[in-house]
């Protein structure tokens, strides 16, 4: 048995792999030893800092030998920031190691039949892909190791910008994110220097206090914005002033909402959003269709990428023109949409009903009438009532959330017997669970790896399952 201890350091680790949440891995007299700012390829001293039986934690504690893997980070708030911490790993050894997730999580954890896992999609920007962001606003910002160490005392406290890993009343200042491009950078500073120049208050999560709480920028490929922002308290001249400031800033804002939230979250569930300019949502196109996206829809959060997986889905399914299509989890539609065309029928089932609203509304505005769209939780309409209702589904394309499928969906899909099914997942864990409950009575015909989220240990994976046939069973 290893002794390793807590706050102690083990020299000369050789990292080997790298875990799915993105720390390096190591192995020190058979103990796995998970590192913080290492890369495949480095040789570390690692100072422990949390224990187990079969693992250890720790962080750098001084680098022995620069991996060839290693590339210099962009921004200046990697290692504190939890959001992009591949930043320190070539893009090449990025897309390679997410590869061998999927294959893993297909071999280990499915033991799984397939015949290829095909060589991932890279996405072609590494940087600025995404169209959705949402900071915090504190009154208490997390001090970096610097300002900890500087004898300079720090008046300003606020912060606007994004929750420490794990710490989920801590906020890290952002002065430049590198996911969203502009003007995202700009309209997040600006609010921030408008707030301190005219005192408004920073949320306080603990005292559960203070004017401003999050702010959400989305944008589209087209050009459209989507500004939101969230009060605590409601303090409606400063809310308007704020406002009115930035509409005046920043005039290409097609849409700038505010909400009054003191729940205990942040989330917009349940609350009833205010539009102050502009229309109440923005709107994307995909091969000339448009989708309508609301403050509360669910869509993709790098536009240019879900195009390209919205394609191999509908590649994978094969359609003709002749076969009704069931899409679970079909958010505000856009993969039910985007289908529509190729298919004599598509049926969409979601849980958040404004995406189903969303995504009636996006077959209207596209003119397309061969698609049907249901609310609810999905083990409980998907059922078999259903789909004698609405007839036997010859396709089913799922896109579930990272917990993957409930077992009873899985049942009803069994039941439903479709020729194919095309299971498109943010977790390839999940989904191997979810299809070696499916293996007896599907192939594994093909297999997609898509890298959505450049910089971090995200995978999307696109499979295609074609029914068994009874000679072959």
């Amino acid at each position: 048995m290893s002794k390793i201890k807590k706050n102690f350091v083990l020299e000369n680790l050789e990292v080997v792999d790298i875990s799915t949440e993105g720390k390096a891995i190591a192995r020190h007299e058979g103990m796995v030893v998970f590192i913080d700012g290492a890369v495949p390829g480095d040789v570390v001293d690692v100072m422990v800092h949390r224990k187990k039986n079969n693992f250890a934690e720790g962080r750098v504690d001084k680098i022995i030998r620069l991996s060839p893997q290693r590339t210099e980070p962009v921004c200046k708030h990697f290692g504190t920031c939890g959001g992009c911490k591949w930043q320190n790993l070539s893009y090449l050894s990025q897309l390679n190691f997410k590869h061998k997730y999927v294959y893993d999580a297909f071999t280990r954890i499915g033991k799984l039949q397939f015949q290829e896992i095909k060589p991932i999609l890279a996405n072609k920007d590494e940087y600025y892909y995404r169209n959705k962001l949402e900071f915090s606003f504190s009154n208490k910002k997390w001090l970096t190791t610097e300002q900890m160490k500087s004898a300079e005392e720090i008046e300003n406290k606020d912060a606007l910008g994004f929750h420490i890993p794990g710490m989920f009343d801590k906020i890290l200042d952002i002065q430049h994110c590198h996911l969203q491009p502009e003007p995202s950078n700009s309209i997040r500073n600006a609010i921030k220097e408008y707030a301190l120049k005219n005192k408004l208050t920073f949320f306080d999560v603990k005292n559960k206090s203070g004017l401003l709480r999050t702010v959400m920028i989305r944008t589209t490929s087209t050009g459209e914005i989507m500004v939101v922002l969230m009060v605590f308290e409601w303090l409606e001249k400063e809310v308007m002033e704020l406002l009115h400031f930035l509409i005046e800033k920043f005039p290409t804002i097609t849409s700038l909402q505010y909400v009054h939230n003191n729940k205990g979250n942040d989330t917009l569930f349940g609350l009833e959003l205010s539009t102050f300019y502009g229309r109440d949502h923005i709107v994307e196109e995909m091969e000339g269709l448009k989708f309508k996206i609301s403050a509360k829809s669910f869509y993709q959060t790098n536009s240019d990428q879900a195009y390209e997986l919205y394609k191999i889905t509908r590649d994978f399914a094969g359609l003709t023109g002749n076969e009704t299509v069931y899409d679970l989890y079909t958010g505000t539609g856009t993969i039910a949409n985007f289908v529509a065309s190729k298919a004599k029928k598509v049926v969409g089932i979601e849980y958040v009903e404004d995406a189903i609203k969303d995504a009636k509304e996006n077959s209207k505005t596209n003119n397309i009438g061969n698609t049907h769209f249901f609310a609810g939780d999905m083990k409980d309409v998907l059922n078999d009532e259903f789909i004698r209702q609405h007839g036997k589904p010859d396709v089913i394309i799922t896109d579930p959330p990272r917990a993957g499928m409930h077992e009873d969906v899985v049942r009803v899909i069994l039941n439903a017997a479709p020729e194919k099914v095309v299971y498109v997942s943010c977790n390839p864990a999940t989904q191997a669970r979810d299809l070696a409950l499916m293996q007896n009575d599907y192939d594994i015909i093909k297999v997609q790896p898509v890298d959505m989220f450049p910089q971090t240990a995200h995978v999307e994976n696109v499979a295609l399952l074609q029914r068994k046939r009874l000679d072959k069973v």
